[in-house]
Parts: C-alpha cells; structure tokens; sequence
C-alpha cells in the first residue's frame, strides 16, 4: 500500500513497486484514508509518505505498529533530517526512502525488504 499525498509520488511508487513484481498495490492520499484501506485490505508492506495532510506519516506508523507488529512499513520523504530518519526507526519503520532517491537505489532497498517477508500464504493455508 501507498500513502502519499502527492498523486504524482504515487504513481511513481506504483511504477516501482511493479517493476519489483508487486502487481496489486493500493493507495490512499492521507492518514486516515490510509488506516481504512489497511484495516480492509491488509497489505502485506506499507508505503509511507512522513508527510501527509491532518495526521503525519509517524502517527499512522504508530497506529499500523499497534495494529500489526511485524508490518514493513517503509517511510518516504524528500527530507532527510536525522531527527525524522531516527523517529522512524524507533517507530519500526524497516527503512527509510528519501523520494529524489535515484531509481535504482530505490528498487534495490524495496527488492531487499520483499526478500526478507515470509512467504506469503498459500490458497490452502488461508482456508484452514
């Protein structure tokens, strides 16, 4: 899932998150958007704008934390204080992608963290 509030980082993440094989990705443009679409779809990997609209991006990282513990959540920003890269850290983000990043660092960090998920069920293993 993507929670950016910019369309235009959106579709980026999208184009991205398909190159590395991801095919079904929602979206949601703030806070409280993104924690309706969390809780109905449960996505497999989050990614978080710091910066968003009514709730930032730390607060809905909070949130996902005390909802799904083990969830990647990976933040994005075009900042990169290390206050804000800290607090995320601590928050249990698993990484931090700064958006200006060149395109093949970012496929490379998000090609490591699709790696180090569990396989995913299969049809079977969620019936039972």
């Amino acid at each position: 899932m993507i929670v950016d509030d910019e369309p235009s980082a959106r579709t980026y993440v999208r184009l991205l998150l398909a190159e590395v094989g991801i095919a079904t990705c929602w979206e949601a443009a703030d806070g409280a958007k993104a924690l309706v679409e969390f809780a109905r779809h449960q996505p497999e990997l989050v990614l978080l704008d710091i910066n968003l609209r009514m709730t930032t991006g730390l607060q809905v990282l909070e949130r996902l934390r005390r909802s799904s513990p083990g969830l990647p959540v990976i933040m994005l920003s075009s900042e990169d204080a290390a206050e804000t890269v800290g607090e995320a850290m601590r928050l249990g983000a698993v990484d931090y992608l700064l958006k200006q990043s060149p395109k093949d660092e970012m496929l490379a960090k998000l090609r490591a963290t699709l790696d180090a998920l569990p396989p995913a069920p299969t049809a079977d293993e969620k019936k039972s």
